[in-house]
């Protein structure tokens, strides 16, 4: 079976992306608002079309979403492509104290399902993903919630919904998320079951991700890449407050300071400005290398940014082997709907 092409929407620095190209899925085009995280995704997927813009500007005559022009260069009219993303979620985030139905950031699903609709009209739609964080469906975000869910059965895609850990896909840390499937076909979206692992069987601690690094550079004006050890990544930095003494086990005494555990899998991967959590050691805050493995990331994959750039990277992103069991759930799912056709015509 010839696996449809995808179309990435919220790209961010590919984590998702990634998981599919490792289940042998083309990244046909990716697009996200930041330049930095852009960059990150055409060093990574360099035979994708990767392109930094917002998908909710329009033509002043037209009020046709701009983006669906550049992603019209890279396909073919009719060909069978699957749309995958992660719409900003601040505006859902149980970690935001102050999040509001009304976010404005709120209408990014929004935008997202008008291109699949627009996308649909010129291509053969297999499936699309969605992935955002569980607030998404907290009361206060439940008509939102159930307009998504209307507007896949509108669009004749049949939707499931269901809610991952990374634990359970040997990521070390307490990341949930929800992920919105929506099939064209509904044998297909049946079958979707993505294959998690017994949480006994791999290490899920902090010092089996990151026990094994040295020390990493600390940022400086000077820093160059010759200073970095490891990998380009491993770098943050300087640990110049007083709580940086390495001496206390207690708990934090606010967010920004939250020390990980070497025997325990880290919280979620999702920093403030700058907030990224402090190393078990106690004496400094984890490198963005760090993070990233903490994520799933292979050692291959690089950021690239300003630190601050590199921590929304690396925050924002799903982690890869999340995404790949999700890739080779769709396969799985699309080829057991081949299968049924093509017993029909026999």
């Amino acid at each position: 079976m010839t696996l449809p092409r995808i179309v990435s929407l919220f790209s961010g620095a590919g984590g998702l992306d990634l998981g599919f190209h490792q289940e042998g899925y083309e990244i046909a085009f990716a697009v996200d608002w930041m330049a930095a995280a852009v960059q990150t995704h055409k060093r990574n997927f360099p035979t994708t079309t990767s392109v930094a813009a917002d998908i909710t500007v329009r033509y002043e005559a037209s009020g046709r979403l701009a983006v669906l022009d550049e992603i019209a260069k890279v396909l073919n009219d009719g060909e069978a492509i699957g749309i995958i993303g992660g719409p900003p979620c601040q505006g859902f985030s149980r970690a935001n104290p102050n999040s509001r139905a009304d976010d404005p950031r709120n209408q990014m699903p929004t935008f997202y399902i008008e291109i699949v609709e627009a996308l649909q009209a010129r291509y053969d739609v297999q499936f699309v993903l969605f992935e955002n964080v569980m607030g998404i469906r907290d009361a206060k975000h439940s008509v939102t919630f159930r307009n998504i869910l209307t507007r896949f059965k509108e669009l004749e895609l049949t939707a499931g919904v269901d809610e991952h850990s990374a634990l359970d896909y040997g990521v070390p840390q307490t990341r949930n998320r929800v992920i919105i499937s929506g099939f064209k076909s509904e044998a297909a979206a049946r079958a979707f079951k993505p294959k998690t692992i017994s949480r006994e069987e791999v290490d899920l601690t902090v010092r089996g991700a990151i026990g094994h690094l040295p020390q990493p550079a600390f940022f400086s004006r000077a820093l160059s890449a010759d200073d970095i050890p490891a990998h380009p990544n491993h770098w943050t930095m300087n640990p110049r407050s007083k709580r940086f003494s390495g001496d206390s086990d207690d708990p934090a005494p606010t967010r920004s300071f939250r020390r990980l555990s070497w025997d325990k899998p880290s919280p979620t991967v999702a920093y403030g400005h700058r907030e990224i959590h402090v190393h078990p050691d106690g004496a400094r805050r984890l490198s963005i290398y760090e993070a990233m493995l903490l994520q799933g990331f292979p050692t291959s994959f690089v950021l690239d940014g300003t630190l601050s750039q590199q921590v929304e990277q690396v925050s924002n992103a799903v982690p890869p082997p999340v995404a790949r069991s999700l890739a080779a759930a769709t396969s799985a799912a699309l080829t057991t709907t081949a299968s049924d056709t093509q017993t029909v015509a026999a």
